[in-house]
């Protein structure tokens, strides 16, 4: 009997990622073993930057919040640490929005605190 090969299978498989591979130069687009490795590596590196995505939103929302706050003249530490026993539930991102965007509210904030 004569071996049976799982053709659509396999080239589903390998069209799926030559379809991820699209828009690469030269041969990592079009070539099986170079579009396999650059896919591979390009998915480890999405999956590494979305959690570094969430590290750098954090330290930009703690940079403006610090500009915000000394601006009226505290730092940052002092600002948050009045915010949680203020009771306040407002999250850093919330803090870092209205530190650039709504100064007037912000301030309202800072004088809850104080």
């Amino acid at each position: 009997m004569p071996r049976s090969v799982n053709a659509v299978a396999s080239r589903a498989r390998r069209k799926k990622v030559l379809k991820l591979a699209k828009g690469n130069f030269g041969s990592r687009s079009n070539v099986w073993t170079v579009a396999k490795n650059t896919v591979e590596k390009g998915l480890t590196y999405a999956y590494r930057d979305r959690k570094n995505k969430k590290r750098t939103f954090r330290s930009l929302w703690i940079t403006r919040i610090n500009a915000g706050a000394r601006s009226h003249g505290m730092t940052y530490s002092e600002f948050m640490g009045k915010v949680h026993k203020a009771g306040i539930d407002l999250n850093r991102k919330v803090l870092a929005d209205l530190a650039m965007n709504n100064p007037k509210a912000f301030e309202k904030v800072i004088n809850t605190v104080k």
